[in-house]
């Protein structure tokens, strides 16, 4: 199979999962394409994966030339399709349709690079703006196509019919995500399934010089946004200290929310147990995670669907605790291999950091069966190996 993975500006700092993805899947005997929209930010990226993957990607803004008048010379018959499309995005204001008319000269570039490179199929690890893009490619005669839902439907814009129409498969990250695919969009359910990002669980493993100790060591891996819940956890931790536990927290990750939330530490006296480690490297957060003990993730809110930070906590056998939000409740069983709690429950995240806390027969338990749900659920093989089978029995390769 000559796949091409399409990932907007790519690669940057979250998409280590994507990489981790193409080389399962090449592993697997298919020949990996990578295309994007555009070229992210010098230096946005940390991972060691950064340079091999900008070379090999294949970006479709700006346009070129040469490859928007060899998609044209080759789709001009095609291009009144492009006009139905356009006029048929209902739910877009008419500035909105002149922006997805302006992206058919990446269609085109993609219509070219497609052909050049003989793919059979394109996923597209988006339901945003490259959704529209590939959609309009395949209109314009260019490969079959399928879509990747990583959130809540509202968040990746309008029009999601349009987008979805023609894709041979749609693909959530998450249960909820594929009933809202089925439920808003109108998807058949037999086009729709759920296919987890996954983890190299032969790479994250439980570190063999993790030893217990009097300090519960806390760690999160998340943008500094507000809707990651940081704050939760830190007046969570802040009942524990005032209680005399004894608690250190990192928080790896940059964002917006970063000096308010270096405000509310200040404010809950937890300067010297708050570590903020800003953007690390994928062997960096390896290292934060084999001397932490507990994993923490309060997301709230829209957008989250199946936190590949928990599922490679969870390789690493450490227990965590999350927000019900997205797919969580389909990866951890509260109680079994972590614990889950209503999004902004303060108190409840302070009960199980507590029980965790007191216990290290609990955090054993609990690690231990987080790291066989890893290996059997969350394997980047096993989900590689899924998501293959789709595109096989979807697409006419």
């Amino acid at each position: 199979m000559r796949l091409g993975i399409f990932i907007p500006e790519f690669p940057a700092q979250t998409h280590a999962f994507f990489w981790r993805e193409m080389r399962a899947i090449e592993g697997m005997g298919a020949s990996v394409f990578i295309v994007s929209t555009k070229s992210p930010k010098d230096g946005s990226c940390k991972h060691e994966f950064v340079d091999e993957a900008s070379e090999r990607t294949k970006y479709v803004f700006p346009p070129t030339f040469a490859g928007v008048l060899h998609g044209l010379l080759s789709s001009i018959l095609n291009l009144y399709r492009i006009a139905y499309y356009i006029i048929g995005l209902k739910e877009s204001s008419f500035s909105e349709r002149l922006k997805v008319a302006g992206m058919v000269f990446c269609a085109l570039e993609l219509v070219a690079y497609a052909r050049r490179s003989k793919l059979e199929h394109v996923h597209v690890h988006s339901c945003a703006h490259a959704a529209h893009i590939v959609a309009m490619a395949y209109l314009l005669g260019g490969p079959p196509y399928s879509l990747h839902l990583h959130g809540d439907l509202p968040v990746y814009g309008k029009d999601h019919s349009s987008k979805m129409q023609h894709a041979t498969f749609v693909a959530a990250a998450a249960a909820p995500m594929e009933r809202q695919v089925v439920d808003i969009v109108g998807l058949p359910e037999d086009r729709v399934c759920t296919c987890w990002m996954g983890v190299d669980t032969d790479r994250l493993v439980p570190p063999p010089n993790r030893r217990p100790s009097n300090t519960l060591r806390l760690v999160t891996v998340a943008r500094l946004n507000r809707t990651k819940g940081h704050e939760s956890v830190l007046r969570a931790m802040a009942q524990l200290v005032q209680e005399g536990q004894d608690i250190k927290y990192a928080i790896v990750g940059t964002g917006p929310y970063e000096s308010e939330l270096k405000g509310i530490v200040i404010e809950l006296g937890l300067e010297d147990r708050v570590e903020f480690t800003g953007t690390l490297g994928e062997a960096e957060v390896m290292a934060v995670l084999y001397r932490s003990d507990v994993f923490v993730l309060a997301s709230v809110g829209l957008g989250e669907a199946s936190p590949v930070a928990v599922m490679e906590a969870m390789s690493t056998g450490m227990p965590v605790i999350c927000s019900l939000i997205g797919g969580t409740a389909q990866m951890i069983t509260n109680g079994a291999d972590g614990f889950l709690v209503a999004q902004h429950d303060v108190d409840g995240i302070a009960t199980h950091l507590r029980s965790l806390a007191t216990s290290e027969s609990l955090r054993t338990r609990l690690g231990t069966a987080a790291r066989l749900r890893a290996v059997d659920t969350f394997d980047v093989r096993r989900t590689s190996a899924k998501l293959i089978k789709q595109i096989e029995t979807h697409s006419p390769l």
